[in-house]
């Protein structure tokens, strides 16, 4: 049980990702508070979650906008007050947003995006990070993605959110490394979720038909498995994972399973990070 006893917190886990890392995290025996904006639909998770948990397992649903502050402060006060210890988060809450180039989309909704997958990982950090600091151990997982590592034409408010976060999880783990505390960004891979449902409900003339072509033989194809992203999520979640910290990992491409005997290699390079390329590294000289 490689989570046995151990407090999580999961937002946005009320459906897709969110709801198999929930599940994941229970069958390695951990206590979960999970959160989301839809009350019926968390409720209804909650219930399906605890039918598979251990009768001594805490299997708790909160409902929360991640984007406000008194609603993510109720979120921790009540995981602290009823969980044995608390132990990791996983920041999983996320939207695509307005679709259509920059000039044509509703600039309120461009920033509700921003505000729901960039401060939907700020502030439930500022609420944990005080907590993990005092124990002196703590783990935190934000789900990132390919917005973070090209460019998404169309879906900017994704693409610049989502890079964000990868940026922050390494400052924050910068700013964390001497508490005991590893803080990871995950790319889950090409997920058949309600996200990519709505690429192709609003059509090539707003997505653009290359990303819409793609997002139709996702579909067809069945993309990449939930449990990929959930079983890496548990992995640095757990014991395993010491030390691994201010990384974007992919679920589907990177070797991470074996991080744990690279651990040292990887505090000394600057592997799975964010980058600029210069001349150099592609065998030019333009000095």
């Amino acid at each position: 049980m490689k989570l046995d006893g151990r407090g999580i917190v999961i937002t946005g886990a009320s459906q897709g990702l969110g709801k198999a890392i929930a599940e994941a995290c229970i069958r390695e025996g951990a206590h979960v508070v999970i959160c989301a904006r839809d009350v019926n639909l968390l409720k209804q998770t909650r219930e399906e979650l605890a039918s598979k948990a251990a009768p001594s397992q805490y299997v708790i649903a909160e409902p929360a906008d991640v984007r406000r502050p008194d609603d993510v402060h109720r979120l921790f006060e009540k995981a602290s007050a009823i969980l044995p210890t608390l132990d990791g988060l996983v920041n999983n809450a996320g939207v695509y947003g307005p679709k259509g180039t920059l000039d044509e989309i509703d600039v309120k909704e461009w920033w509700s995006a921003v505000e729901i997958n960039l401060m939907g990982v700020v502030l439930p950090c500022r609420e944990v990070l005080p907590i993990f600091r005092r124990q002196r151990h703590g783990k935190i997982v934000n789900l990132s993605g390919g917005g973070a590592t090209a460019p998404l034409p169309r879906i900017s408010a994704y693409a610049a959110s989502k890079a964000a976060v990868v940026r922050l999880s390494e400052t924050l783990a910068e700013e964390s490394k001497d508490a005991g505390i590893d803080i990871n960004a995950v790319a889950p891979g090409a997920l058949n979720t309600r996200l990519l449902d709505e690429i192709i409900s609003v059509g090539p003339e707003t997505v653009g038909a290359d990303f819409y072509q793609r997002a139709l033989n996702q579909k067809r194809q069945g993309g990449t498995p939930l449990d990929k992203g959930a079983d890496l999520c548990v992995f640095l979640l757990s014991s395993a994972s010491n030390g691994i910290t201010g990384r974007l990992i992919s679920a589907v491409w990177d070797p991470w399973s074996e991080l744990p005997s690279r651990a040292h290699e990887l505090r000394v390079t600057d592997i799975y990070t964010l980058r600029r390329i210069v001349p150099a590294d592609r065998g030019r000289n333009w000095q």
